[in-house]
This record gives C-alpha cells, sequence and structure tokens, in this order.
C-alpha cells in the first residue's frame, strides 16, 4: 500500500502527520511510505530523516502518484490531492463543522467529489480500545500544558510562593474552567510550577479528578442540571437554572484569581461563553486569560483568534493552534495516534488496513462519491 504524507498547507501549521519513527513502523507492516519535502520542517525533522527511515521524499505531485492512503494534519484542499488513486482514504482533522470557505462542510463535499474516501480522526470515538488513537485527546494534552506556559509568560509575576530575605511573593491562584484532557494537565501544570489551583466543569463526576490533582473543585451545589456529561464522556449544555447559578458562583471567584485557563469545547457547536466582559472588569489588573477555544467562538467575551488583546487592564491570550506551538511533542504524538489507528486494522493478506463498522461507520464523512456521515445532515 502507497501512502503519502502531506506538508501542511494552513497558515500557521507546524505539524507533521508522520515521523520517521513511525514511517519504519509503517514500512515493516508492508506499506511504501512517500513524503512531501519539506514536510517536517516546522517540527524540525529533515527530509534525509525521512529518507534514512525509508521514505521516498518529493514534490506533492511525485508522493501522491498512485497514493492509496494520504496522511495529515488538518483536512488539505481537495483540488491538490490530484494523482491520488480512485477511493483513497485520507486520514486526518478534517474539522467537518468548521466555518470558511475553506473548511467545513465545503471541504467534505470536494472530497466526495474527487473520490477521496475521508475519514475525521477527531470522530474517533472514546471507547477503550480507540484511546491510543484520539487525536483530540493528545493534542489537547499539549494544548492544556502551553496554555500554562503562555499564562506564565504574559503575567508579570512569579507562580509560586516564594518567601525571600526581602520577603514573601504569594503563589499566583490560577481558575480553569472546563476538566476535560486539557483543563487536567493545566491543572497539573499549574500545581507543578506551585500556583493555588481551582477548577470547575459542568460535569460532577470531574470533583474527584481535581481533587486527585491537588486543586479546589468549584461546583454548583444543589441545581438541576449538573450531570452535563453527553455520548462520550463529552460535556453538553447545561439547564438555565444550572446556567444562572453558575454564572453567579463563577462571578464571585473569578474576580479573585490571577490567571484564568478556559478550555470548554461542545462537539459540534460553537464554543460556551463561560467569561462576561462585566466578569473580566471585576480581575485585578495585571490578570490573564488564556482561551484555548478562541478559534470555535471562544469562551471569553472579546477574545481574539491569534491575538493578545487586553479589556479592562486584564490580557487576553487567545492563540491559534495551541498543538502546533509545540510542533515535535505534538507531531510525534499525532504521528503515533495514526500508526496505532492504522496498525490495529492492518490486515496482512491484503497488506492494508481494513476498518469494522464500529469505528468505521465513526469517522467516515464520505464514500463512492458521496458524503455519508450522519451527523453532517443533522
Amino acid at each position: 500500500m502507497r501512502i503519502a504524507v502531506l506538508r501542511e498547507q494552513a497558515e500557521g501549521e507546524r505539524r507533521v502527520a508522520a515521523t520517521p519513527e513511525t514511517v519504519k513502523k509503517l514500512t515493516a507492516l508492508g506499506a511504501t511510505l512517500a513524503v512531501e519535502s519539506g514536510a517536517g520542517v516546522g517540527a524540525s525533522i529533515s527530509d534525509q530523516a525521512y529518507a534514512d527511515a525509508g521514505a521516498g521524499v518529493g514534490d506533492r505531485l511525485a508522493v501522491l502518484a498512485g497514493a492509496e492512503l494520504i496522511l495529515g494534519v488538518q483536512g488539505p484542499d481537495p483540488a491538490s490531492l490530484a494523482g491520488a488513486r480512485p477511493g483513497a482514504w485520507l486520514a486526518a482533522g478534517l474539522n467537518p463543522f468548521g466555518a470558511g470557505p475553506e473548511g467545513g462542510r465545503a471541504k467534505v463535499d470536494g472530497y466526495a467529489a474527487a473520490g477521496i474516501e475521508a475519514l475525521a480522526m477527531e470522530f474517533m470515538p472514546r471507547i477503550t480500545r480507540a484511546q491510543s488513537m484520539d487525536i483530540l485527546s493528545s493534542q489537547s494534552n499539549l494544548a492544556g500544558y502551553k496554555a500554562v506556559l503562555d499564562a506564565a509568560a504574559e503575567y508579570g509575576r512569579a507562580f509560586p510562593m516564594m518567601m525571600t530575605a526581602a520577603g514573601t511573593i504569594s503563589a499566583a491562584r490560577v481558575f480553569v474552567m472546563g476538566v476535560g484532557v486539557a483543563g487536567l494537565q493545566a491543572i497539573a501544570t499549574a500545581r507543578r510550577l506551585g500556583a493555588q489551583v481551582s477548577a470547575t466543569d459542568v460535569r460532577s463526576a470531574t470533583r474527584e479528578q481535581i481533587q486527585s490533582l491537588g486543586a479546589k473543585p468549584i461546583f454548583v451545589e444543589n441545581v438541576a442540571g449538573i450531570e452535563g456529561e453527553g455520548s462520550g464522556g463529552y460535556a453538553t449544555e447545561m439547564s438555565p437554572e444550572y446556567q444562572r447559578a453558575q454564572a453567579e458562583l463563577v462571578s464571585g471567584h473569578i474576580a479573585k484569581q490571577d490567571i484564568v485557563i478556559t478550555t470548554a469545547l461542545i462537539p459540534g457547536r460553537a464554543a460556551p461563553r463561560l467569561i462576561s466582559d462585566a466578569q473580566i472588569a471585576s480581575m485585578r489588573p495585571g490578570s490573564v486569560i488564556v482561551d484555548l477555544a478562541v478559534e470555535s467562538g471562544g469562551n471569553v467575551e472579546g477574545a481574539v483568534p491569534g491575538e493578545v488583546v487586553e479589556r479592562h487592564g486584564v490580557k487576553i491570550v487567545g492563540h491559534r493552534n495551541v498543538p502546533s506551538r509545540l510542533a515535535a511533542d505534538a507531531s510525534a504524538l499525532f504521528a503515533r495516534n495514526l500508526f496505532n489507528f492504522l496498525a490495529a486494522f492492518w490486515d496482512k493478506e491484503q497488506g492494508r488496513p481494513v476498518l469494522d463498522a464500529e469505528i468505521g461507520d465513526a469517522i467516515r464523512l464520505t464514500r463512492g462519491g458521496k458524503v455519508v456521515h450522519p451527523r453532517l445532515f443533522q
């Protein structure tokens, strides 16, 4: 099976979908790898490193010629996939609900028209056997870590309590909103840096996770709608009663915080608004908010994708594509996710992966020239 690894074309994307490590592993399965020249530059991987691992290196046209499987981080432009075999698979983060003329449904329709079988890796079901294939978890883990470092870089004070001959410096107070993979890593990282950490989430089951990391859970009590866990462990929208109670609780808590990190996302929907302009105004000047959901509509009023803005003396950090800011590690984990996915379904006799219904139907967006995923018809 010929596998093509493409150089990412999206602005600011530094990750790559295969590393020399996974090239060797895929070659050992019996695949032939072709890597577009320069694909690994952003992740500090040279063309020579791919060649040494056994991959062919060439321009996009040569790499795609006869390709039966295309690997990417973000979904490539359908028009740029000429030369791939009819029915070729594309495995990448395809963002089918994304906004903009070049993203979302329009791009998915383009894959269907091009005869590509598009596999959205972010639709991987959250089941035990698919954990090692889950790109959302691996990339969110790094995003949560980097969010704390970004906050520390913008914050004009130290994180840990320091006792010096000149006096004592108080520990920074960090509040994490949304305790998924990114939020848990943000809690752990802020704790490692010596901050005093608290956290909240709409899913009551996260209380023990927060406490296990040494942070203080901040939860609305005795209000209907606190069990906000939907299918696959994702958060769902809450009842109006809960939203009002949470807003009151958070308003009182947030005014005392130095750093706030928001990570709340709802799959297929705009990110929920967690922090209002009035709540920002209640924070002391010099405080920092990091909005990890800024590209999905934002958790924070006034957050701007790709920018650090200041409102009421508070810095609001809205970096795009945070995992790409740790390109080498993010690429290593993403590439392993893809390899684990392909290896789990590899059929030695056919020399290619053969998907089962549970995972195949969950991630397949297009097939036979048509869009087939039910979530795209809702």
